[in-house]
């Protein structure tokens, strides 16, 4: 390039003007500064099949993929082991020890999560999520089982619960799939021991959505768990439910 300006110089022309970039490498490289920290979670949709560059990270006798495309704002976790796959958001963090079979969270919003559990093998023998009856009816068991979860010894302590929504879909792989929708709100009293009932009086300490897809596949019951405070929930209702419709359930490696 030097020689060449050089000559063109000396031919008495001014030299060409560096190559312009192309849209396209406009466009990778403003992708390039969205995946800094301050862009921790892009609001883009995705499209599985675009996820491209598998790295294997083996866990025990799990065979685990993750999927990462840096354009968009989810990798996908895939346990060929145990069936299933879903994509997370990308800043999430897998924490280890938390009692489900995965577990990933918000590293800033604590309270905002996702888990899969899987019901046991020896004890299950599910042919379809259908078995479980309505969605109606499941979205009761799951409530149940949350709130069973959540009970508390504290005095003074009192939950809300709501279903917000049931519904039933057949899903691209052919499999039926129950997505339940509750809200629990937590209010407890600072001062349950006094004895004057405006001294005891409630307040709420959390109000939250949980958000559950269930399937079944190698006759075993799969529920993938979202939860979100209701106020984080309404900024990114958007990348949650991205996460929900992503959830599936596919045979299981031997």
């Amino acid at each position: 390039m030097a020689a060449a300006a050089a000559a063109v110089v000396a031919a008495g022309r001014p030299p060409p003007p560096p190559p312009r970039r192309s849209s396209a490498a406009a466009r990778a490289g403003a992708s390039h500064s969205l995946s800094s920290p301050l862009f921790l979670v892009p609001r883009r949709n995705v499209i599985a099949s675009m996820l491209s560059s598998l790295v294997f990270a083996p866990i025990a006798r799990h065979e685990i993929a993750i999927a990462d495309a840096s354009s968009f704002g989810f990798r996908e976790y895939i346990d060929n082991f145990d069936g299933y796959t879903f994509l997370y958001p990308k800043s999430w963090i897998q924490v280890r020890g938390a009692g489900a079979d995965i577990f990933f969270r918000d590293p800033y919003v604590l309270d905002e999560n996702l888990s899969v559990d899987i019901s046991s093998p020896s004890s299950s023998n599910y042919r379809s999520v259908e078995d479980l009856g309505t969605p109606e009816a499941a979205a009761e068991k799951v409530l149940k089982q949350y709130l069973t979860e959540f009970m508390s010894t504290r005095l003074g302590v009192r939950r809300e619960s709501n279903i917000l929504s049931t519904s039933s879909r057949v899903a691209d792989d052919g499999k039926v799939y129950y997505q339940v929708e509750v809200n629990i709100k937590s209010y407890a009293s600072n001062n349950e021991l006094a004895v004057m009932p405006q001294d005891r009086v409630q307040r709420l300490e959390w109000n939250r959505r949980y958000l559950s897809v269930l399937g079944v596949e190698n006759k075993r019951l799969y529920e993938l768990r979202l939860q979100s405070p209701e106020d984080v929930f309404r900024e990114e209702e958007k990348d949650l439910r991205e996460v929900m419709d992503s959830f599936r359930v596919v045979k299981a490696i031997d």
